[in-house]
């Protein structure tokens, strides 16, 4: 092959080149923006029924409350679903979120849909929901309040140290970690926890439509199984997404509308060119010419597993 052959070749592939690369950058522009048409990052610009999880400790978490309201605000999310699996947490912290779902509530039907455990302040989010799933064996309940703090008194006697104070009034900063509580500042605090128990006893009479005395009986903290808490009236049906379904079904939401999860936004952000791609190869329908047998070679087989986030989670190779 003479040189003017060769260097023809070298400009054929320089030229193919350039144009695979223009190629690749047009799919993932169009990608990055079909997945932002269809809510990537937590909202979608079809009509969809809005997923939110809440697990841990529930606190006063502000990204999560503009999240409901931006849900409630949004016309294509046609219904929401709360699952929640968490032991409980601050008082103030449920109340915001329970407050802040029922926003949603007065828009678009809610359905609230108790996992592992839903129990104190994560069942009073979940009396937020129009109405509440439980699974059979799911733990809930725990109606109550609790205030701790510990007392290091003896500890200080035995490494010899002591703490002297002046205060401007007998009860301020108590209780105290360093001696026992005054029989005033063991009311004033027990008479802050029963305000706000009383509070919670009222919202559960309210929401689940009970006797006060049958909220009172059902609030000594004790805890129930998903079975026991139907029977208490405390949860409404028994099942997970076919009854949650059926439920929004009746309120004339679509069964075939899908159910979209809204993440925080840092979270999803942090993933925007893995789910874009994802997200082009759905809505394109390339996911079906391109499966996990043509796209082995590049990983296809992760890409469609179960979403990247929980492929990259697991990082089997």
């Amino acid at each position: 092959m003479d040189q003017l052959a060769i260097l023809d070749r070298r400009r054929l592939r320089r030229k193919l080149s350039f144009w695979r690369i223009l190629a690749l950058l047009v799919i993932i522009g169009l990608g990055f923006a079909l997945y932002r048409l269809g809510g990537g990052e937590g909202g979608s610009a079809v009509q969809h029924v809005a997923h939110v999880k809440i697990s841990g400790m529930i606190q006063d978490d502000t990204e999560l409350l503009e999240r409901l309201k931006e849900i409630g605000d949004s016309p294509n999310a046609k219904a929401l679903v709360v699952s929640i699996s968490s032991p409980g947490g601050t008082t103030y912290g449920g109340e915001r979120i329970f407050k802040a779902i029922r926003a949603v509530a007065e828009k678009k039907p809610v359905v609230s849909d108790i996992r592992t455990l839903a129990a104190s302040a994560g069942y009073m989010i979940a009396t937020a929901g129009d109405t509440i799933v439980a699974g059979e064996s799911s733990i809930t309940g725990s109606i109550g309040v609790i205030f701790q703090y510990p007392q290091i008194e003896e500890l200080m006697d035995k490494v010899g140290i002591s703490l002297e104070e002046i205060k401007s009034s007998p009860l301020k900063a108590e209780p105290s970690p360093f001696h026992p509580p005054s029989e005033e500042a063991q009311q004033m605090i027990r008479s802050m926890i029963m305000d706000s128990y009383d509070w919670f006893v009222d919202l559960v009479a309210e929401r689940r439509n009970l006797p006060r005395n049958e909220a009172l009986r059902l609030a000594d903290g004790s805890i129930f199984t998903g079975r026991q808490a139907l029977e208490a009236r405390l949860v409404d049906t028994l099942g997970g997404e076919t009854e949650i379904r059926a439920y929004l079904a009746d309120k004339g939401v679509s069964q075939n509308l899908p159910m979209v999860e809204w993440k925080d936004s840092e979270d999803a952000s942090s993933l925007w060119f893995a789910s874009a791609m994802a997200q082009f190869f759905r809505l394109t329908g390339l996911a079906d010419v391109l499966g996990p047998a043509a796209l082995r070679p590049f990983g296809g087989e992760k890409l469609f597993l179960d979403g990247l986030v929980s492929v990259w989670q697991v990082g089997h190779e």
